[in-house]
């Protein structure tokens, strides 16, 4: 794939610092200004430089200027944007790495990890870093350093795929979960950050409406995470269009995509374990927290995990554990049964998931071992 970047800097009344951040930018390839209704006059004092201007007519937000610009750089044929401040925080002598970065992957998003060992680096921005990790980590299975780093490099077909509604900040969250869900890998960079005094900075963050944007953003997605309901993944064809991963082609594509057919099966049983397991409600974030941590395919874990959604797996774990501790089935289903003595079924439950989850861990892993090992070996045969 020939990478074609273009480095866009979204601009909402940085004026002081926009100029010197654009020409520096410049030296490592094309520039696109989004001036997203800026009325400090700060476009007025690049015109005269060698790259693209677009303005909104009104502040429409930190997203929708990425969106903006994601427009632009399709239309310009290009196949990335990277994504930098424009108030001097960013260090456009790090556009390299992000350069190197998408040559060798891609298919991935970079996410610059600022370094705040450095100088007035303030404590809303180290609270607000670690915060939206742990999220990001609860909602994907996925590990990132820097959650709310501006500094990024996307491939430009994740926006005609991925469909959000933060306009603003938070779309910089938004993007990175539902990315991660759609099976697109996020990846660190280390990067500088230059954070001036106090009485110096220049911030349009809006410390009350937008962390409650975020904190809206992330119950929603949490809870997203947490339904039994595998995520639509992406692939692309023989031609190189972008369709979502249908189910008879998982395996094949699955494989195409380095895995290994020990690994597709070890993900399997282990989604069919903590599938049979009575992790109400967090079935889903198990396998995404155990699969991301083991380097696992997430969604064969998902997958997997949805034959175990009631009645059938559940009611054969209380069949199981009722007869460990009575030696007989449980025959007769009542209010009884089933509601008043809910909490004797719930713990049968766990006794007869600790039997039937492994035992149907080890038949779902050997069961996918072996088509997709004779899948494998049908596609190493295949002539190229």
């Amino acid at each position: 794939m020939q990478v074609k970047p273009l480095i866009v800097i979204p601009v909402y009344n940085h004026g002081a610092t926009l100029r010197d951040v654009a020409r520096r930018a410049m030296n490592y390839g094309e520039v696109l200004i989004v001036d997203d209704g800026s009325t400090d006059g700060g476009s007025d004092k690049i015109r005269d430089l060698d790259l693209t201007v677009i303005s909104h007519n009104e502040n429409l937000g930190k997203g929708q200027a990425i969106l903006t610009a994601a427009n632009k750089a399709r239309e310009m044929g290009k196949t990335h944007i990277i994504t930098i401040d424009a108030d001097g925080q960013h260090f456009p002598e790090d556009l390299p790495i992000f350069l190197e970065a998408i040559t060798q992957s891609p298919e991935a998003i970079f996410v610059g990890s600022r370094n705040f060992e450095g100088q007035n680096v303030p404590g809303a921005s180290k609270f607000g870093r670690s915060f939206s990790n742990f999220w990001l980590r609860v909602q994907t299975g996925t590990k990132l350093s820097d959650v709310q780093s501006g500094f990024r490099a996307y491939p430009l077909e994740i926006f005609s795929v991925i469909k959000t509604s933060e306009p603003r900040y938070a779309f910089e969250v938004e993007i990175l979960v539902k990315s991660a869900w759609a099976g697109y890998e996020l990846k660190d960079l280390p990067i500088e950050v230059h954070y001036p005094s106090a009485d110096e900075r220049v911030s349009h963050f809006d410390a009350i409406k937008d962390n409650v944007r975020i904190s809206l953003l992330n119950t929603k997605l949490t809870m997203r995470s947490f339904m039994p309901v595998p995520h639509r993944q992406y692939d692309k064809d023989v031609d190189g269009k972008i369709t979502p991963i249908h189910p008879l082609r998982s395996l094949r594509i699955l494989l195409s995509k380095d895995e290994t057919p020990l690994n597709l099966a070890i993900a399997g049983a282990m989604g069919m374990l903590l599938g049979t397991l009575p992790l109400i409600a967090m079935h889903s974030i198990a396998i995404l927290l155990l699969c991301g941590f083991f380097r696992l395919s997430k969604i064969t874990g998902l997958a997997v995990s949805q034959l175990c959604i009631p009645p059938l797996v559940p009611a054969l774990c209380i069949e199981v554990g009722h007869y460990m501790r009575y030696n007989q089935f449980l025959t007769e289903i009542s209010l009884q049964t089933l509601g008043y003595e809910a909490l004797d079924r719930f713990y049968e439950w766990v006794l007869g998931s600790l039997v039937l989850g492994p035992s149907f861990a080890a038949i779902i892993g050997i069961t996918i071992y072996i088509m997709a090992f004779t899948i494998k070996r049908f596609l190493d045969m295949k002539p190229q």
